[in-house]
């Protein structure tokens, strides 16, 4: 499927950015002009079932296809925040961008005994402004408003894109390219444990200090800082 996309500057070296869920490529409001001002020509993609892009099947698999579909190889670097994270990883051995960040990724639950539901998050298809603000208190207006109309287009069905299975299993077992793990504090998808076997397998592990989950909009200063040497 080919996705929608938007574009920021016009430099040699290509960055492409995957948002979450929920989400499209407006998340990246601040992040794409950031790394145009580096020298790069930014790509990012609305997610199938996100944004303008088609509506269809959802699974892991199927997002990562569309990114390979849609997006050019060989770039620079590539983000992928939380379930962008994992479509990411399944498509960055095809891609084959030079360096990769995996920002919060959706691998696993970090309670292995509470595993994570993603159609928990059909529950916040309608929250109003004060909910957003009171769940993000450190996102600016802005985000505020990007966030309540991203909600308005996205599709709740592909909430069920693991398909009544719990996110578990995804864990990559070694990096296709230079990898990092970019972690918020307290990230409620990759735990201790889960970010040591990570490091034996290779990545490299950063964690944003404070941040919550959407750690570009919860601390943009703090993301960028993290991605030195990536970018």
């Amino acid at each position: 499927m080919k996705l929608n996309t938007r574009e920021w500057g016009t430099g040699d070296r290509i960055a492409l950015l995957v948002h979450g869920i929920m989400s499209d490529h407006r998340t990246w409001r601040r992040v794409g002009p950031a790394l145009a001002d580096r020298g790069y020509r930014v790509i990012a993609v609305d997610l199938r079932g996100h944004g303008e892009s088609p509506r269809g099947e959802y699974s892991p698999e199927l997002f990562a296809e569309d990114l390979v579909e849609t997006l050019p190889g060989g770039a620079e670097l590539a983000v992928g925040h939380s379930l962008g994270g994992l479509a990411l990883s399944l498509a960055a051995e095809r891609l084959a961008p030079a360096r990769a960040v995996y920002s919060d990724p959706a691998w696993a639950s970090a309670d292995p005994a509470q595993q994570v539901d993603p159609a928990i998050f059909v529950h916040f298809a309608r929250a109003t402004r004060d909910q957003i603000a009171g769940l993000n208190p450190r996102w600016e207006e802005a985000d505020i408003e990007v966030e309540l109309a991203t909600l308005a287009l996205w599709d709740t069905d592909s909430a069920g894109f693991l398909g009544g299975r719990p996110l578990t299993g995804y864990l990559p077992q070694k990096p296709a390219v230079p990898s990092l793990v970019q972690l918020a504090e307290n990230s409620f998808l990759i735990g201790p444990d889960d970010a040591g076997l990570l490091s034996e397998r290779g990545f490299g592990i950063r964690t944003v200090r404070g941040a919550g989950h959407t750690i570009h909009r919860d601390d943009f200063d703090g993301f960028f800082r993290s991605l030195d040497g990536w970018i």
